[in-house]
């Protein structure tokens, strides 16, 4: 069956550092735009970053020039490079994948997660001291 896995959330510390993959299992990833969304206890879902096939890529403002998004078509992985993490960050992060948005579509999505062609689990992060 056809799905994505993500891993690496945890707990840091406030500026400390963490990746997120997200591993596609039983498609290729190579043609669906991929991306993450974040959701925080009693907030609503927001989009974080995604990246498109041809590899544009696309963040929120409150997270433009400390995250970084990329792709490895080979390992079928999107990952998402979390630096100088701050309180405000923590969420459970989910990855998901559609192969009719564009990157910026994707991003600021409202539809819900059915609506994706695939979603993943989430990987919850938590930053605190």
């Amino acid at each position: 069956q056809a799905h994505l896995v993500e891993s690496g959330g945890g707990l840091v510390q406030p500026g400390g550092s963490l990746r997120l993959s997200c591993a596609a299992s039983g498609f290729s990833l190579d043609y669906f735009t991929v991306g993450w969304f974040r959701q925080a206890p009693g907030k609503e879902r927001e989009g974080v970053s995604s990246v498109s096939s041809d590899s544009n890529t696309y963040y929120a403002d409150s997270v433009k020039g400390r995250f970084t998004i990329s792709r490895d078509n080979a390992k079928n992985t999107v990952y998402l490079q979390m630096n100088s993490l701050k309180p405000e960050d923590t969420a459970v992060y989910y990855c998901a994948a559609d192969v009719s948005l564009s990157g910026l579509a994707f991003l600021v999505s409202r539809a819900p997660t059915r609506e994706f062609d695939y979603w993943g689990q989430g990987t919850e992060v938590t930053v605190s001291s």
